[in-house]
């Protein structure tokens, strides 16, 4: 009797050109996106070793994480060397007859937030890019992973990828996420249990009542941060709510076309009787809205509790790390977050710089100021993202409240030289890490949903966004 298969394996099997054996498979890539940090590595390698780009119709590139996000930016960029990033990496592209999101074009923006909304990821399809978040992109029914800039020269040369097959692993979340608890609550906690290692070697389908219920702005969120478990990608079956978000967006089917796509889509969701390496379930009136306290995204904690004491059965973290964690972070064991004083208030990222968590943290600030000492930055998630959310006049909200309205770009996420917060400033944020000097010089980031993030920023301190009290 033929077992059932779940998602994945449907996607590996009509993909798969050949078994290399030892559990490897060459499978055919549908899409590649590059950015300015990598992109230019790999096309110039490829041009010096006398390459093309085997599918320049099927490759896309956008300038995101060198680019400068302060007003009036151009190519000129405070990190070292950015400008011959963006510059080389430019020319590449064009000499390659690539689709280019240049700096002023209204399709830049973030590689995770661009691809969605342009519906260059389409569900079935295989997607790659040089980025470890490339898993956001699987929210909407795709195969799509990161890799490397020697890898994405093999892609980009052959439409083609060594890979191999990873296990697979569910995590089913039962039940409705209650009142104010969000995706990203959801991926934080879901850290929280699982470890920063839960996991590695694994495929990972998100499936249950509470991720159907989400948006797809919502599912990208809880995918993207499926690399934080150390997953190889993660993946959601595309349903209605991913049909109409996709119905109508540049790169999507026309006509006759969509429909045909719409057909095929809908058998893709793992069979009934499809049986995972891994299978979890969670409830989903567990989850509360969270914050890190540490330098891992596992080290997340409902926003009520206090700093966790060293747990030897824990095994994930030494005692060594887990004290170097509290020191780094400046804090103790059994310590309060809520009300713990901040210096910055960030909103962005490929984890939460879309126009819904826009929307949720306006609704917060609206009628209310930012706290005095505090520095607070918000950077739309795409050019697309920054003008929809102007027409709405959610940049006026920003504004009025005290927060800096930047343009799109992925501005300290990640800090290597360009822009960033003061040295061990306290930050709570948007992102999706919380390492050492992720987002500055030893700066301590704690990592939190948008909502949270806004509520922080008005009270000073780490604040629980259901306990602000109504505007006069």
């Amino acid at each position: 009797m033929t077992m059932g298969r779940t998602l994945f394996e449907k996607l590996w099997d009509l993909h798969a050109i050949d078994d290399l054996g030892g559990g490897t498979g060459l499978l055919l890539i549908d899409r590649i996106m590059l950015h300015e940090r990598t992109g230019s590595v790999a096309l110039e390698s490829l041009r010096d070793a006398g390459r093309s780009v085997m599918a320049p119709r099927q490759t896309f590139v956008t300038m995101d994480h060198i680019v400068d996000t302060l007003p009036g930016r151009g190519d000129r960029t405070i990190m070292p060397t950015g400008t011959q990033f963006i510059t080389a990496t430019r020319k590449a592209a064009l000499e390659a007859g690539l689709t280019l999101f240049d700096i002023g074009d209204p399709g830049q923006g973030i590689v995770h937030v661009i691809s969605p909304e342009q519906a260059i990821v389409l569900p079935g399809v295989t997607l790659v890019c040089p980025d470890s978040h490339t898993c956001t992109q699987g929210a909407l029914g795709a195969l799509a992973w990161g890799i490397g800039s020697t890898e994405a020269e093999h892609a980009l040369a052959t439409s083609t990828l060594r890979v191999r097959k990873p296990k697979t692993m569910r995590i089913t979340v039962n039940g409705r996420l209650g009142t104010g608890v969000t995706a990203k609550d959801l991926a934080l906690h879901l850290l929280g249990r699982f470890g920063a290692a839960g996991a590695v070697g694994h495929m990972l389908e998100y499936a249950g009542e509470a991720v159907r219920a989400l948006d797809v702005e919502g599912r990208l969120t809880l995918c993207n941060m499926a690399t934080e478990l150390s997953a190889f990608s993660a993946i959601i079956a595309p349903d209605e709510t991913v049909f109409a978000y996709l119905n109508g967006r540049a790169f999507a089917p026309k006509g006759a076309d969509w429909d045909a796509a719409v057909a095929s889509w809908a058998a893709l969701h793992s069979d009934a009787d499809a049986v995972f390496d891994v299978d979890h379930i969670v409830d989903a009136a567990d989850v509360a809205p969270m914050v890190t306290w540490g330098n891992s995204p596992q080290h997340a904690v409902p926003l009520g509790e206090t700093v966790p004491a060293y747990d030897p059965a824990g095994g994930r973290d030494t005692q060594a790390t887990h004290e170097r964690a509290l020191a780094y972070m400046g804090l103790t064991a059994g310590q309060a977050l809520e009300d713990l004083p901040i210096d910055a208030a960030f909103i962005g990222s490929c984890t939460n710089s879309r126009l819904s968590d826009l929307r949720r943290a306006a609704a917060i600030l609206e009628g209310r100021k930012v706290a005095g000492h505090v520095k607070a930055i918000c950077v739309p998630g795409s050019t697309r993202v920054k003008a929809e959310a102007e027409a709405e006049g959610l940049d006026r909200i920003f504004r009025d409240a005290g927060f800096e309205w930047r343009e799109a770009g992925c501005s300290m996420c990640f800090f290597a030289g360009g822009e960033s917060f003061g040295l061990r400033q306290r930050v709570i944020t948007s992102t999706n890490r919380n390492f050492e000097s992720r987002q500055g010089p030893e700066t301590r980031s704690h990592l939190a949903s948008p909502e949270t993030v806004a509520a922080s920023a008005i009270a000073g301190a780490i604040a629980d966004p259901r306990k602000l009290s109504p505007i006069a």
